[in-house]
C-alpha cells in the first residue's frame, strides 16, 4: 500500500432510493430518519392522487438520509411507493429530471436491464418529483457491511452494467461530461466554494493541492476520458445504489446522472467501493475469524500487512464483477487503465464525502486516500491488483 496520503473532492451526499428497511450505521450505509413534513409539500400527495394510488398514510412513512427530500410508505390504496423531490438550483433540478426521463425512455428498449431498475410510476417535472414502486430489498451497502455480498451477486451486477454499456442509446441522452474530477481545483478553489467547506475538507484540499503528481494524474485521466468511447452510463454508481430483492436479484437505482460517458467510470466506481472497504477494514476485525484485533497501536508494517490481507479477501468480488461484465461487452484497449484510475478517484471522492461530516481527517481516511492516489498515479500497476485482465 502506498505511503503518501492525500484527499480528493466532488463527492455528493448519499443518494436516496426506493429501498426497504433502513441500513445499519456504517460509512457505506444510509440510516432512515424522520421524513420532511409532507404538509409542507402538498404537491407530493397531489401527484399520488393524480396517479391513482392515493395520498400517503402518514404513520407509515419513513425516509433515508440524502441530499434530496424522500418519502417511502403506504398510500391510501394500499400500494407502497417511494417518492423523491429533487433539491437544488432550478437548472440543476431541471437537468436531473431530464436525465431521469431520458433513462426511462432508454431502458424500455433494453429488456435484460428493465427488470433490474426501479419501476417509475409517474413524475411532475415542474415540482421536481418522481414516484417509484417501492422495492422491498436490502441494499448493496448493507450486504457489504454484513459480509453477505458474494461473488455470484457481483457477477450478475457486472453483467447488468455490461448490458447498460453495450446498449444502443435511445432518444435525447445527455452528452455532457461529469463535472468531477476537476484538476483545475487543485490549483485553487473558488471563493464561494472555499467559504462552504468544513475544516476537514479544507485540510484535504490543502494536502491535495500540494501534490503535483496527483494533479498531473487527474489531467491524464480527463484527457483519456475525452478520447474514450461514449456509451450509456450510470456515472454515479455505488453499492448503496444497489437494491437486492428476493435475496439475489440486483436492482440498480438513482439514474439522475445517466448520460453517454466513458464506461470505465462505472466499472472503476465498483472496484473503488471494494478497495475503499478493504482499507477501512484495516482497523476492524471483519474477516479475521477468531483472531482478536491487536490491543495496541498498529505499526506501519502491521498496517501494510493487514491492508494486503483485507484486499486479498475482498477484491475477488471485483474480479467476479469484471468476469460478468465481460460476458456482455468488450472493453476498448485502454479501458483497464482508465477504470483503475477511476477506482483511485473514487477513494478520494469518498474521503471528501466523509470530511464533510467530520472535524478532522482520520488516519484511516488518509490511508484510503493514499491508496487512491497510488491507483491514479500508477494505474498500470494497480490494474492487475483489481483483476482487470485482458481475457474474460
Amino acid at each position: 500500500m502506498p505511503g503518501t496520503t492525500l484527499a480528493g473532492s466532488g463527492a455528493k451526499p448519499a443518494e436516496e432510493h426506493p429501498a426497504g428497511a433502513p441500513e445499519k450505521a456504517d460509512g457505506n450505509s444510509r440510516p432512515a430518519f424522520r421524513p420532511a413534513d409532507l404538509d409542507a409539500f402538498p404537491e407530493v400527495d397531489a401527484l399520488l392522487e393524480k396517479l391513482g394510488v392515493g395520498a400517503f398514510v402518514r404513520d407509515s412513512v419513513t425516509a433515508p438520509v440524502g441530499r434530496n427530500h424522500a418519502w417511502s410508505g403506504d398510500t391510501a390504496s394500499g400500494r407502497r411507493v417511494f417518492v423523491k423531490r429533487l433539491v437544488g438550483g432550478e437548472a440543476d433540478v431541471r437537468e436531473r429530471m431530464a436525465r431521469i426521463q431520458s433513462f426511462e425512455d432508454f431502458v424500455e428498449a433494453v429488456d435484460e436491464l428493465a427488470a433490474h431498475v426501479p419501476v417509475l410510476l409517474g413524475s411532475d417535472r415542474a415540482a421536481g418529483l418522481v414516484v417509484f414502486e417501492h422495492v422491498e430489498a436490502r441494499t448493496g451497502a448493507e450486504l457489504m457491511v454484513d459480509e453477505d455480498f458474494d461473488g455470484e451477486l457481483a457477477f450478475v451486477v457486472g453483467q447488468k452494467i455490461g448490458v447498460l454499456h453495450s446498449a444502443v442509446p435511445v432518444g435525447d441522452v445527455d452528452t455532457t461530461e461529469p463535472v468531477m474530477p476537476e484538476p483545475a481545483l487543485l490549483r485553487g478553489l473558488p471563493l464561494a466554494m472555499f467559504n462552504e467547506l468544513s475544516f476537514a475538507e479544507l485540510e484535504a484540499w490543502r494536502l491535495m493541492q500540494r501534490d503535483e503528481a496527483l494533479r498531473s494524474a487527474l489531467e491524464n485521466l480527463r484527457r483519456w476520458e475525452k478520447d474514450a468511447p461514449r456509451v450509456p452510463s450510470h456515472t454515479d454508481f455505488r453499492v448503496d445504489q444497489l437494491l437486492i430483492k428476493d435475496g439475489d436479484v440486483p436492482v440498480i437505482a438513482d439514474w439522475e446522472e445517466f448520460r453517454l460517458a466513458d464506461p470505465a467510470r462505472d466499472v472503476g466506481a465498483f472496484a473503488g467501493e471494494w478497495l475503499y472497504r478493504s482499507v477501512l477494514d484495516i482497523v476492524t476485525n471483519r474477516g479475521d475469524g477468531d483472531v482478536p484485533f491487536p490491543d495496541t497501536e498498529l505499526t506501519h508494517e502491521q498496517i501494510l500487512a493487514r491492508g494486503a490481507e483485507k484486499m486479498e479477501r475482498l477484491l475477488p468480488l471485483v474480479h467476479h464483477f469484471w468476469r460478468g461484465y465481460r460476458t456482455r461487452t468488450e472493453p476498448d484497449p485502454g479501458f483497464a487503465v482508465r477504470a483503475t484510475a477511476f477506482a483511485g478517484w473514487h477513494l478520494l471522492d469518498r474521503l471528501i464525502a466523509g470530511a464533510a461530516q467530520s472535524q478532522r481527517l482520520s488516519g484511516i481516511e488518509r490511508a484510503a486516500a493514499g491508496v487512491g492516489r497510488g491507483a491514479l498515479i500508477t494505474p498500470h500497476r494497480f490494474a492487475a491488483l483489481l483483476g482487470f485482465e485482458d481475457t474474460p
